[in-house]
């Protein structure tokens, strides 16, 4: 299993990496970055860099990890990317039902193709669907979101490049965000950020903020007003109590 250092889950799973740049978000693409350093280091998953590419010798994968786990889909690449063939797609879904004492978090941009499968996919409870909304310009993306048969939806406003003041929350359990890290990193603005609390503590619908980002992320840490932002989604909560 790979163990992850993303606040919000627990370990990734990649039955496929690479993928393309579609909106601004992409710009400093972490995935890209990683992608690129493990082909030097001559792994050989990586030995196509960042070109898309299917492995589904790791579909079995999670079936093996036999305590539960909060696992993060295609960390290194988009599931709904449109060169994903749609019976890939589905194999991931059937390893994903199979393994029902996970919890798996999905995310992707392209939300119209998810949008467009969405009646060929099985959603069990235990898969989280998520889209990214880094500008207001991309809020479509979650109208398509909710339109899905996914138990818990949520959202993922990172790296976030601007206000988001009308959020629609409707429909939606959990709202993550954070700024961008890395190398050529765009500011958050701190308003920004209270905002979407604000718009999420009023609508009822889980915060959690990731961090503040920059070029060293760990400087600026997570802290806001005072505190760090850990929450979940209700119904996920709930879902586990009753399974413990």
């Amino acid at each position: 299993m790979a163990r992850s250092s993303i606040e919000w889950t627990e370990a990734t799973w990649n039955p496929l990496t690479g993928c393309t740049k579609i909106s601004p978000g992409c710009k400093h693409c972490y995935a890209e970055r990683m992608a690129l350093r493990l082909q030097a280091m001559g792994l050989e998953k990586y030995r196509n860099g960042f070109r898309l590419t299917l492995h589904p010798n790791t579909l079995p994968e999670p079936l093996q990890w036999k305590q539960p786990r909060m696992i993060f889909v295609n960390s290194m690449s988009d599931l709904f990317h449109h060169d994903v063939p749609v019976t890939f797609i589905q194999q991931v879904f059937a390893v994903m039902t199979q393994a029902h004492w996970h919890t798996f978090q999905v995310l992707t941009k392209r939300a119209e193709r998810l949008h467009e499968l969405d009646p060929l996919l099985a959603w069990p409870s235990n898969v989280w669907m998520g889209v990214s909304v880094e500008r207001a310009d991309y809020l479509d993306r979650i109208h398509r979101l909710r339109e899905t048969g996914a138990t818990i939806k949520f959202l993922s406003c990172e790296p976030l490049l601007g206000p988001l003041p009308n959020l629609p929350l409707d429909g939606i359990d959990w709202v993550i965000v954070g700024g961008e890290s890395g190398p050529g990193a765009r500011p958050i603005d701190p308003a920004w950020v209270r905002e979407i609390r604000d718009q999420c503590q009023a609508a009822g619908v889980a915060f959690f903020f990731k961090q503040w980002g920059g070029p060293r992320k760990h400087r600026t840490g997570r802290v806001l007003d005072g505190r760090t932002w850990d929450e979940w989604p209700q119904r996920a909560t709930v879902q586990t109590a009753e399974v413990s």
